[in-house]
């Protein structure tokens, strides 16, 4: 076995994340499937490492002490982006959608370890193939696999998270669209009329986006604001996790740190003055580069060291539990959510931002509605309301619903 040095595995995930954009630049495939540039080159990586293990070769082991830190720095800047003052704008059908969402997260661990108890396995494998790798997506997968390993002795938790996390989203992907679709058709429902014209004027995106942020271009100052800022959420939510473990609760060290982010970027003023040697960022575009790179890098890092020949045993029972949560996602998609949304053109743009969001992430909920309001038209009040639910709540959510069914186990 043969162990890379921190310098050297790091290097390799910025390489990793460099030849991950371009594969996705130059393979329609996984532009269609919204994958993100880290999981497609990191996998690829992982499998070739496999290939290298099985034919005889040398074992190569990364070190990932730099790691670990990129994951709380992104959900920190996802704490710091979240604002109190966008829930009025959503309105009703917000915290319907939220509660829904909630409600279906919690179902979606339950069908997760029951399934894997009635196949066999440790009931804490089904909560992997729960939110945490579904609706947490790769990030939360690789946050909480110690947690798994540590408490239940799963020895390849972050295989099979990974496994999850990706297939997940490739599920997402190819369905978000084509429930939209069959929604529209079915109950012959009016689009908005479009034109190349409105499309470049009212692009939703840009829309939603450029009315809520407000954001100014990256200089020196401000990408340092940024920088301190969100070491202050850090060093804040290391004494608050300190403060949790005491009282003997056990938590991954971003949550502490995603819940400092939200009440430093709500409670301080939004007053500036000229004097202050420091503002604080809010919803600034250096925070959005940080909390990009951070993640990228820290994705790019995870999967190129995983280990898929552990996961040999696992194929079958793990297929049949995500054909589960597909189907039971589906089923609420089209029985409840587009009832509840109005039945409208915006239900059903919204339909398929919730297939992202209940077996992907939030950039493949984005991907699947941008890619059905091209084609039929602006649906403002989607772009709006789905990013709230899944960019702002749920990571907050999972970090309360993991640790209490992990509990329960």
């Amino acid at each position: 076995m043969t162990e890379l040095s921190p310098l050297v595995s790091t290097t390799t995930g910025f390489l990793v994340l460099f030849v991950g954009k371009r594969l996705n630049r130059e393979l329609k495939a996984l532009r269609n499937f919204s994958i993100p540039e880290p999981v497609s080159r990191g996998l690829l990586v992982a499998v070739l490492l496999t290939l290298i293990h099985v034919l005889g070769g040398p074992e190569l082991n990364f070190n990932l002490d730099s790691r670990d830190f990129l994951l709380v720095y992104f959900f920190t800047t996802v704490g710091m982006n979240a604002r109190f003052s966008d829930l009025r704008r959503g309105g009703p059908a917000l915290f319907i959608l939220l509660g829904l969402t909630i409600g279906y997260m919690t179902l979606q661990n339950i069908i997760g370890v029951t399934m894997a108890g009635l196949l066999g396995l440790h009931p804490a494998t089904g909560l992997l193939v729960g939110t945490v790798s579904l609706i947490g997506g790769h990030g939360t997968t690789i946050a909480w696999a110690p947690t798994f390993t540590e408490n239940f002795q799963i020895d390849s938790a972050l295989e099979i998270g990974i496994t999850a996390a990706t297939f997940g989203l490739v599920l997402a992907s190819a369905s978000g669209g084509p429930i939209a679709q069959f929604l529209l058709r079915r109950f012959k429902i009016p689009c908005p009329s479009t034109t190349p014209e409105d499309q470049t004027l009212k692009h939703p995106v840009n829309d939603v986006q450029d009315h809520v942020s407000g954001k100014r271009n990256i200089d020196m100052t401000s990408f340092l604001a940024a920088l301190l800022a969100i070491n202050i959420c850090i060093i804040s939510g290391m004494v608050l996790n300190g403060g949790i473990a005491a009282i003997g609760l056990k938590l991954p060290l971003f949550v502490p740190c995603l819940l400092v982010g939200i009440l430093y970027s709500n409670l301080l003023p939004e007053r500036r003055s000229e004097r202050a040697v420091f503002h604080w960022p809010k919803q600034s575009t250096s925070l959005d580069l940080i909390s990009e790179l951070s993640l990228g890098i820290f994705l790019a890092m995870s999967l190129m060291s995983l280990q898929l020949w552990t996961l040999v045993g696992l194929a079958l029972p793990l297929l049949a539990i995500l054909l589960t949560q597909f189907i039971i996602a589906l089923a609420i998609n089209l029985l409840l959510v587009f009832r509840l949304m109005g039945r409208s053109y915006d239900a059903a743009v919204i339909c398929a931002g919730f297939g992202g969001i209940a077996l992907g992430s939030t950039p493949t909920a984005m991907a699947n509605m941008t890619a059905v309001t091209q084609q039929y038209g602006a649906s403002t009040r989607a772009f709006l309301i789905v990013p709230l639910v899944s960019a702002f709540f749920l990571d907050l959510v999972n970090a309360i619903l993991i640790p209490g069914f992990i509990g329960q186990l």
